[in-house]
C-alpha cells in the first residue's frame, strides 16, 4: 500500500507539477489514512476500502480533535489518492466518491491600514546594505502582492526595474507577470546599486534577487524573522502573517476601484472565489467607517 502512496507522489511532482509543501501535506495525510486502515481497519489492500473505512478514519480524526479545516484537507487527499488509484486500474472503485468535505469556516483574512503599511516601510534602516535590501523586500510585497515563496525565489532577470514589471512562479509552476510600481522600482534599483554587491561577497554565481548576510539565497524563514523585527519596531500590534502584505495590497486595490479579475490575475488565483474573500473584507471595512463616522450609526 505504501508503494501506491509514492506512485501517487510521483504523478503529483510530475504531472500536477505542485509546490513541495503541498506534496508533503499530501504525503503526511495519506501515510496517516494507511496506517489507519492497516492498524484499526486491517486493510492491506485499497481495494477492500469501503465509505464506511472512510468514515470510520475521518471520525477518529474527530476524535483526536482535528480541526474541521484539517479534516477537509484529508478528504481532499483522500479523494484526489483514490480517483488516482481508479484511474490507473490500481482499484476497481473509488469508496471516497460521496464522502462530504466538512464545511470549514472561512477567516477574513487580517490587513493593514495604509497609515500602518507606511510606518512598516519606513522602518527599514537603509544606511545599511541589509536595511536597503529589507526596503526593496517589503515595497515590492506591498507593490506586486507576490507570495513570500515567490519573492525569496526571483532571480535578478525575473526583475525588469526599468519596465516596471516582474516574472514569477507561483503554485504548480505557474509563470505569470506582475506590475511594480514606481516606489517599488526605486527600491530594488537601489538595492541592486548599493546593497546587493556587497551582500554578494565572493558569491559571485548567485543568480537570486535577495540575499542573506552570507551572500545565499534568502529563505522564507528569514524574511519572517525580518518581517517581524520591522513590524514590532513599527510599533504594529496587529498579528501578521507572511500574507500580511499580500492580503494589504488585494484590498487596497479593490477598496480603491480596482477590478475583481485583474486582482485575481495579479494575486495568481487558480479560481476566482478565492479572490473574491477580499470584498468581504472591503465589506467589513466600510461598515466599520460607517459606525465610526455616522451620527446615527
Amino acid at each position: 500500500m505504501e508503494f501506491h502512496i509514492q506512485d501517487f507522489m510521483h504523478y503529483l511532482i510530475v504531472e500536477r507539477g505542485l509546490a513541495e509543501n503541498t506534496i508533503e501535506s499530501y504525503q503526511r495525510d495519506l501515510k496517516k489514512y494507511e496506517q489507519f486502515l492497516k492498524n484499526v481497519e486491517q486493510i492491506t489492500s485499497y481495494n477492500d476500502v469501503s465509505r464506511v473505512h472512510i468514515v470510520s478514519f475521518l471520525r477518529y480524526l474527530h476524535e483526536q480533535q482535528k480541526s474541521s479545516k484539517t479534516i477537509a484537507r484529508h478528504v481532499a487527499s483522500i479523494r484526489s489518492f483514490h480517483q488516482f488509484l481508479l484511474r490507473e486500474k490500481i482499484a476497481d472503485q473509488d469508496p471516497s466518491v460521496h464522502v462530504e468535505i466538512p464545511q470549514t469556516e472561512r477567516k477574513l483574512p487580517k490587513v493593514l491600514n495604509a497609515d500602518e503599511v507606511e510606518a512598516l516601510l519606513m522602518g527599514a534602516d537603509t544606511s545599511t546594505p541589509l536595511g536597503i535590501r529589507d526596503k526593496a523586500m517589503l515595497e515590492l510585497l506591498y507593490a506586486t502582492g507576490i507570495r513570500v515563496s515567490e519573492l525569496v525565489n526571483l532571480n535578478i532577470e525575473d526583475v525588469h526595474v526599468t519596465m516596471g514589471f516582474l516574472r514569477c512562479f507561483g503554485k504548480g509552476s505557474k509563470e505569470r507577470i506582475v506590475p511594480m510600481g514606481r516606489m517599488a522600482s526605486e527600491a530594488i534599483q537601489t538595492y541592486i546599486e548599493r546593497a546587493r554587491g556587497q551582500l554578494l561577497k565572493k558569491q559571485s554565481s548567485e543568480t537570486s534577487l535577495f540575499l542573506n548576510h552570507h551572500g545565499n539565497r534568502l529563505t522564507r524563514q528569514g524574511f519572517w524573522k525580518i518581517l517581524k523585527k520591522l513590524a514590532r519596531e513599527a510599533r504594529i500590534e496587529k498579528e501578521l502573517t507572511p500574507h500580511t502584505l499580500r492580503h494589504s495590497f488585494a484590498t487596497h486595490l479593490l477598496e480603491n476601484g480596482a477590478d475583481l479579475r485583474a486582482v485575481q490575475e495579479m494575486l495568481g488565483h487558480a479560481d476566482i472565489s478565492t479572490t473574491q474573500i477580499y470584498t468581504h473584507v472591503t465589506k467589513t471595512r466600510l461598515k466599520d467607517v460607517y459606525n465610526q463616522f455616522h451620527p446615527r450609526a
